[in-house]
């Protein structure tokens, strides 16, 4: 047996309950296998077994005091897995499915992108089980500030440098980043996705969206099609999914679909103009249900699904798919009904989103799937960039950022399709994405020794 097959064996026995975790290291090992033939210096440092060990999980409780004045408990994750390239680098998520193995799937995943973006930033990811969906701005105020009273001692500019995930958008970084200040009497670089005023760039907020389309963009090409006239699902509401629209409708796409835990909302006219202005007051200023969306607009929408449930059951017509919501929500029939609707692209905006068995379909089907790790990392490249002006103490220009991310995911793409043909199979996105990523980070291993 390999080493990889034994490592994957090994983390199947010594964590058998973190699922996540499990299926993000059979993805990316086991695409890696002929790394191990062209690298035997790998194997003899044994550094597949090491780099899916993270170098510190840290594990904390979060008491704060809700509107009542009832004291509440949470539980607070910052994993720490590799800093071979740089600072340890990854997003907060706040939200009541955060476990230990969700955050370590997320940080094992955010090795490899950050690798691909060329920016020096190693991978973490942190989080809590807190919802701050139905809390007051105080409450939400309260809780972060507890959880920096922890989180603080173990992050900095050049040691980690956290972001925004699911349920941490501008309104948690500001209340974080105000009590890290307080705490540490610094103002620097420590958290990314900062409003303007106090040291965040220009683009971040739209990073992630605007660089799944650029990478969508790129992967078409490859076939001499563009978006123009294109017909695209995006799954979720947030902060991906409202960008990704914006950017879609900018290079002449159409998007039908948006969704959130509560429903799915179809709108086969496109969602543009004054629709999304609306999309982007309800859930950014209002925090409120996509639903009302279709009660205005009086559009189709299916409580309780999602955008692949409803293409499944409704065999609704799409090009493009990019699942922008959580892990795990497209499976294998809802691949096969993607596959048999119509779609030749799926580009992933949120975190493996796709399970393994639906990758299987999509790839042998001969439609082009842009892995997470590739196709989202536009946004934690433009945190890289945050943290470059951060050190230099300067703001760039809109179009300079833009610019740079646009270059940075055009980078990305050719590293895929390179490593893909190097080690691979030509145009295998996925084992292109993860052997790229993984090859930069094993040569920093091997250079520093066994520590």
């Amino acid at each position: 047996m390999s080493m990889i097959k034994e490592t994957i064996e090994k983390v199947k026995k010594k964590d058998p309950e973190q699922l996540e975790f499990i299926q993000a290291v059979t993805e990316v090992l086991g695409t890696l296998e002929p790394t191990e033939k062209k690298h035997p210096e790998f194997v003899k440092a044994a550094l597949y077994e090491r780099i899916v060990e993270p170098d510190r999980q840290i594990l904390f409780r979060i008491p704060w005091v809700d509107d009542k004045g009832q004291v509440q408990v949470n539980r607070g994750f910052r994993i720490q897995f590799n800093n071979a390239i740089g600072p340890y680098k990854g997003g907060l998520r706040l939200h009541p499915s955060v476990n230990l193995g969700i955050i370590k799937f997320l940080g094992f995943e955010q090795i490899f992108k950050n690798s691909l973006t060329t920016l020096p930033m190693g991978g973490a990811k942190g989080g809590s089980d807190f919802d701050p969906k139905f809390k007051s701005d105080d409450e939400v105020m309260r809780f972060c500030q507890a959880f920096m009273r922890e989180l603080y001692r173990h992050i900095g500019p050049d040691c980690d440098v956290p972001a925004g995930d699911i349920g941490v958008g501008g309104r948690e970084i500001g209340y974080l980043y105000g009590y890290y200040k307080k705490i540490v009497n610094r103002h620097e670089g420590v958290l990314t996705g900062k409003g303007l005023e106090y040291g965040g760039s220009l683009i971040r907020p739209e990073a992630t969206g605007y660089g799944l389309v650029y990478f969508t963009a790129e992967m078409l090409a490859t076939r001499k099609m563009d978006l123009k006239g294109k017909t695209v699902a995006v799954s979720g509401a947030g902060n991906v999914a409202q960008y990704a629209i914006e950017k879609v409708n900018q290079l002449g796409g159409k998007v039908i679909s948006l969704c959130d835990s509560d429903s799915t909302i179809v709108d086969e006219e496109g969602i543009s103009g004054k629709k999304f202005d609306f999309v982007m007051e309800l859930k950014n200023v209002k925090r409120g249900r996509i639903k009302e969306y279709a009660e205005k607009y009086k559009t189709q929408c299916f409580p309780g699904k999602s955008i692949w449930d409803v293409i499944k059951e409704k065999g609704l017509k799409v090009d493009i798919a990019l699942p922008s919501a959580t892990q795990n929500e497209i499976n294998k029939g809802h691949a096969e009904a993607l596959v048999k609707n119509g779609c030749f692209c799926v580009a992933e905006g949120a975190n493996m989103p796709c399970n393994l068995d639906a990758i299987k379909v999509f790839q042998s089907s001969n439609v082009l799937y842009g892995p997470a790790k590739a196709a989202n990392a536009g946004g934690v490249a433009t945190s890289g960039l945050e943290m470059s002006q951060n050190s230099m103490r300067l703001n760039w220009t809109r179009e300079e950022v833009d610019n740079r991310l646009l270059m940075i995911m055009k980078s990305i793409h050719k590293s895929c399709l390179d490593a893909a043909s190097t080690y691979s199979e030509a145009g295998d996105y996925l084992a292109g994405a993860n052997i790229a990523g993984f090859i930069k980070v094993a040569k920093s291993m091997l250079a520093y020794g066994i520590v």
